[in-house]
């Protein structure tokens, strides 16, 4: 949807990333528009802001002319920013893109927080920037009414200081942090490292490493354990793709039970990279050589007819809209990706009916297995 982006500045023309012209979700939200608002009527003027958590680029490119710092957790929100930026006339410089896992600025003096649907990713950030912040820093955040929350609004206050918030204005609402030297919210509990259960296979009773914002980085997701009984075996010298790696026990999995197998991980969330690979070092050691590791759109980045195998569980919510636009693309690249023969294998909630996307891009799919919540699905790539 391009509907144009009101701006105290003047209207932008945003776009999602990838575009889909069956996806009827826009690039920007109330939010967005609100924190803009509220940045040109009371200041401060002209400081350069770090941008955490912008979804698409839409309050980076409208603050370009101020040189910005975004932070984010998506490939997505870097392609789509760095695509916003370009249609509204700006160059490379015009602002630094950093994923989360790169070293914040050493100094912040204006701070904006778009609220992620993870508490845990939230906490992670504040706890990272909170060195770079000083008394006189302007630490404004914004979100959906639903997206905040006391636990959100907590976070703020034990990490960076005082906190308040505004009334809610077309369902959207401001976060105002005063900073205070001297806290001590503690040691940043983040990634988290546990023990997973005795009885899933050849993962029973290893270490599985979650940073911050990956799904599930607490437990093991009941979808990725039903998977986990239904992988195919006897894949040889196999290429096999762990499609949305999240923290990567999918593919680790494989790469225990298939020791010819070359696994590749491949995920947008640049956290979830950095789990996959600490799973896989942890369980297959350092120097293993099978496995690889890439942040991308789904397999565009993969040459065509590459791979054997892709097994996916795919997402079916982009932030708090719940969308079949990240499976279609999955699905998409992964029969453009597959070699002739290859299957693609994935789980998903029996509601979701991705028998029939499988069925219009494949030709057919076959039911693997299937329990109250979940199915497992096979479709394989035809001549």
């Amino acid at each position: 949807m391009n509907d144009p982006f009101p701006t105290p500045w003047g209207e932008l023309a945003l776009r999602r990333f990838p575009e889909d012209p069956r996806d009827r979700l826009r690039a920007w939200d109330a939010a967005d528009a609100y924190l803009l608002r509220h940045l040109d009527e009371h200041g401060p003027e002209k400081t350069a802001p770090v941008v955490v958590g912008d979804r698409w680029g839409a309050l980076t490119t409208a603050l370009a002319e101020r040189g910005p710092v975004l932070i984010t957790d998506s490939y997505l929100a870097r392609e789509a920013t760095k695509s916003n930026l370009a249609a509204a006339g700006y160059d490379d410089t015009a602002a630094t893109l950093l994923t989360t896992r790169d070293e914040p600025p050493a100094q912040v003096d204006l701070l904006l927080v778009r609220v992620p649907k993870s508490l845990g990713l939230l906490e992670d950030q504040l706890r990272r920037l909170a060195p770079a912040v000083h008394a006189g820093t302007v630490v404004l955040g914004t979100g959906m009414v639903k997206e905040i929350h006391t636990s959100t609004l907590r976070l703020f206050e034990d990490i960076l200081g005082p906190t308040t918030t505004s009334l809610a204005e077309r369902k959207a609402r401001l976060i105002f942090c005063r900073p205070e030297r001297g806290l001590s919210p503690g040691p940043n509990p983040w990634p988290l490292r546990y023990r997973l259960p005795e009885d899933i296979g050849v993962l029973s009773g290893r270490w599985v490493t979650n940073h911050a914002g990956v799904f599930c980085a607490d437990r093991l997701d009941i979808g990725t354990r039903f998977f986990l009984g239904q992988l195919p075996h006897g894949l040889g010298e196999a290429d096999v793709a762990d499609l949305g790696c999240g923290n990567g026990l999918v593919g680790t999995a494989v790469a225990l039970t298939e020791p010819r197998a070359r696994v590749h991980f491949t995920d947008e969330s640049y956290q979830a990279l950095a789990s996959a690979r600490a799973t896989y070092e942890e369980n297959l050691g350092p120097d293993d050589e099978r496995a690889r590791f890439s942040v991308g759109d789904a397999l565009t980045g993969f040459s065509p007819a590459s791979l054997d195998l892709v097994l996916c569980n795919p997402p079916f919510h982009s932030h708090q809209a719940t969308t079949d636009a990240a499976a279609r693309r999955m699905f998409t690249s992964a029969h453009r990706a597959l070699r002739t023969g290859g299957e693609l294998r994935i789980v998903g909630n029996r509601h979701l009916g991705y028998h029939a996307l499988l069925r219009r891009l494949f030709g057919g799919c076959q039911l693997v297995a299937s329990d109250p919540k979940f199915v497992v699905l096979r479709a394989v790539k035809r001549r």
